[in-house]
């Protein structure tokens, strides 16, 4: 199954369904037509009935991963596509779950498959390099993450709209963990036309070398309009795979024959590597480096500056005439504006913070979060929150009462990000949520434990000094309340009732 698109894919889903109002799922989402199937699923076109998106919606058979044993195989493919945000891959944008089914809410990708493209013709040289610049980017990022695709093949590359490619179906990735202690894998997984002459050979391979491999039959596929190695008997096919044993068209420049021939080369120690694609010159050829973020589980391009304050550009972007003093000046206003007023967090929502009552931890990887109470004004604890990112080189990103820190250094699940956001609880308390978004486990909670935690600490001993108007009952309150103690003032103020705060202590 292709993902999210396929050759049955209607011009207008969204037309074709409005006689089906009466077909929601879950209440939000309007189903429409079926997009593709396979054995254990099948993928329908969505629109969301509040926004009006159109997604694709990948619907699960519980009992059929059951008796097949992919439990494991399910959850693994959630946490690889929470894992990879990137432009050019498919985006994973939540996983709900009834008694029988589970579903995928996935990005929708109009365009239909690249495979498509392919079986019209050879692509213009211009055209191919953009598809194969597009799938590198994509295809690195995944290794940098522990995150091998497998089975990368024309059928698995989507187009949008605007003719940008989509890596989709995961199904058959791997990721670091499953290594054995060889440091390779073992499993016979793939397509034959596509697959790498040492995933035939079944001694082990190396994921980022069997990418690589397919990359290249792809990029050939593209600019020959054929395969390199192909033949009617499967076993003749494998043969000529094995011995690697191809010929580029005439059409083909020496640049792109060279690259080619470093492409497929059936010893993967000499196979060319991803940094040395990058650096090659028929790739380079107006290849643009993405630039991107990922706010409230989306992929958000810094092309698109209207999303994010002033503040988060940096000052390179600004005209050059503008004097330091007037960017001060800038600087200045923007943090003294008028921020809007936080949500306010009624007794449902203190309930919820409750891990008891948390049932999204059963279908979604979890990211570690930390809430915390304090007295300080919101734009002191934004300011604050902005203070130390700045001092350990984290990209900052603010909107409202939402503050997003993402630091630069490159792991196997990508940079440290961490998210906060500040609710109103009463009106001289806040509560401060703090969650990882990605990133390293161990690297986030150290930067929590030995700066996050202190710094607010700091600002709420400031502000305690600073303030001599504070109420008995929020004087009476630590100054760094834990997630493990009740954070309601008082019990004359509480929004529930006394035995219902009790029924959760220790829990929040």
């Amino acid at each position: 199954m292709a993902g999210v698109a396929s050759k049955k894919i209607e011009t207008n889903p969204i037309n074709s369904n409005k006689k089906e109002n009466g077909n929601l799922l879950l209440g939000r989402f309007e189903i429409g037509k079926l997009l593709g199937h396979g054995t254990f699923a099948k993928v329908y076109f969505a629109r969301n009935i509040k926004t009006g998106e159109g997604v694709a919606i990948k619907v699960i058979d519980k009992e059929k991963i059951l008796k097949g044993g992919l439990v494991a195989h399910i959850k693994r493919e959630i946490s690889i596509l929470r894992r990879v945000r990137h432009p050019n891959i498919v985006q994973l944008f939540e996983v709900m779950a009834t008694k029988t089914k589970i579903y995928f809410v996935m990005e929708y990708v109009r365009g239909g498959e690249l495979f498509n493209k392919v079986a019209k013709g050879r692509l213009k040289e211009e055209v191919a390099r953009k598809y194969f610049q597009q799938l590198i980017s994509a295809v690195g990022f995944c290794h940098a993450r522990g995150v091998y695709h497998r089975d990368l093949k024309p059928e698995n590359l989507l187009l949008d709209e605007n003719g940008n490619l989509k890596v989709s179906d995961f199904g058959l990735s791997a990721v670091s963990d499953q290594i054995r202690q060889d440091g390779l894998f073992h499993t016979f997984c793939g397509t034959p036309a596509y697959v790498a002459p040492e995933v035939l050979g079944r001694k082990g391979y190396d994921g980022v070398k069997v990418d690589l491999w397919s990359c290249g039959v792809i990029l050939f596929v593209l600019m020959a309009g054929y395969l390199p190695f192909h033949d009617q008997n499967i076993m003749a096919m494998y043969k000529k795979i094995y011995k690697g044993e191809f010929r580029c068209p005439r059409w083909f420049s020496p640049e792109l024959s060279n690259l080619l021939s470093r492409l497929l080369v059936t010893n993967p120690e000499n196979r060319i590597s991803i940094p040395e694609i990058m650096e090659n010159k028929w790739f380079k050829k107006g290849f643009k480096q993405i630039k991107f973020y990922v706010e409230d589980d989306r992929v958000c391009s810094f092309d698109d500056k209207m999303n994010f304050d002033d503040d988060t550009i940096s000052l390179s972007d600004y005209a050059v005439s503008e004097s330091d003093s007037e960017l001060e000046t800038k600087r200045k206003a923007a943090a003294t504006a008028t921020l809007p007023r936080p949500a306010s967090l009624n007794a449902f929502d203190i309930i919820s913070f409750s891990p008891g009552f948390d049932l999204s931890g059963l279908f979604e990887e979890k990211g570690d979060e930390a809430r915390y109470v304090t007295s300080a004004p919101v734009s002191k604890i934004i300011s604050k929150l902005e203070e130390i990112g700045n001092m350990f080189s984290f990209s900052v990103r603010k909107k409202d009462c939402r503050v997003s820190l993402e630091g630069s250094r490159e792991g196997t699940k990508g940079p440290l990000t961490v998210a906060a956001e500040i609710f109103e609880l009463t009106p001289s308390l806040v509560v401060v949520e703090v969650k990882k978004k990605a990133g390293d486990k161990a690297e986030y909670e150290q930067f929590c434990n030995t700066e996050l935690k202190p710094g607010l600490q700091k600002l709420m001993t400031e502000e305690s000094a600073t303030s001599s108007q504070l109420t008995a009952s929020t004087e009476s309150l630590p100054a760094m309340a834990s997630c493990n103690e009740p954070i309601v003032p008082s019990d004359t103020e509480s929004p529930f009732p006394h035995s219902d705060t009790e029924s959760i202590e220790g829990k929040f």
